[in-house]
């Protein structure tokens, strides 16, 4: 069994050209789309490598998005294919807390954010009000760390952040997306591993150069709190396979990275 804990797709009206919009920015950094963004077809090219299930990661990168995103989370918490949502709220929002009741309500556990697409850093207090009501509901946190293609010059979740939010909300389950995030791995392997922060492992096949620090983390880090990921339609889920499994880690760790823990956390068992 496998469960893909960090994918993306859309509303197939949207899709063609959201993943246009998203490769025009991500294709000069190295990141080229390898589906047509639809749930069906990202359904398709996951289970082609083995992979039973995924957690699609939708993003609120603007205030007015917020509930139309949120929509298209519930309508994959409903349809019969093999995904599950996380829902998304924008530090800006007005009413964080009934987006949060909705989503619940229709059977979400959690929410991703992206600190960069939105230009806040994960430490604002703009997020701490959101960490604060996704504690009080149990909902777990996603969010993008590291570098990305859409803010080349300024990072807003760096390990160091991802640490100060941790020690603030204390109950809040943060998932850090990459492993930490792409291009930060001395500093996330120095600070974070050990701690109480959860990390998905999406994006770890294609970067080479940190490749020996990430095979650290996922020996040092606890797997109980590590989820397999790839970040589809960035990277390959075959290759993402792999590398987990080149850690030779053991089948008790193997296996709860694989499926066991995103279970515990989509509450399956």
């Amino acid at each position: 069994m496998r469960i893909c804990f960090h994918t993306h797709c859309f509303p197939d009206a949207l899709a063609p050209r959201a993943i246009k919009a998203l490769a025009d920015t991500a294709e000069p950094c190295g990141y080229r789309p390898h589906t047509d963004g639809t749930a069906a077809g990202t359904v398709a090219y996951l289970k082609k490598a083995g992979i039973d299930a995924a957690l699609v990661c939708n993003i609120a990168t603007n205030t007015h998005q917020e509930r139309k995103v949120n929509d298209f989370a519930v309508s994959l918490a409903k349809s019969d294919l093999p995904l599950f949502a996380a829902g998304s709220v924008h530090p800006d929002g007005e009413r964080p807390e009934e987006e949060l009741d909705r989503l619940q309500a229709a059977g979400i556990c959690g929410i991703k954010i992206h600190p960069d697409y939105v230009g806040i850093d994960i430490t604002d207090p703009r997020f701490d009000r959101i960490f604060s009501l996704a504690e009080e509901r149990k909902m777990f946190v996603v969010t993008h760390t590291g570098f990305d293609p859409v803010s080349p010059t300024h990072i807003h979740a760096t390990a160091q952040g991802l640490l100060e939010v941790v020690r603030r909300h204390p109950n809040l389950t943060l998932i850090a997306a990459h492993m930490g995030g792409p291009r930060q791995s001395d500093e996330v392997l120095r600070l974070l591993a050990g701690t109480p922060i959860w990390f998905d492992t999406s994006l770890c096949a294609i970067r080479p150069e940190e490749r020996e620090n990430l095979l650290r983390l996922l020996r040092e880090h606890s797997h109980e709190r590590i989820l397999f990921g790839t970040d589809t339609p960035w990277s390959y889920p075959e290759k993402e396979v792999d590398f987990v499994e080149s850690a030779g880690l053991s089948e008790q760790a193997r296996e709860n990275i694989f499926h066991r823990n995103a279970e515990r956390l989509l509450r399956l068992e």
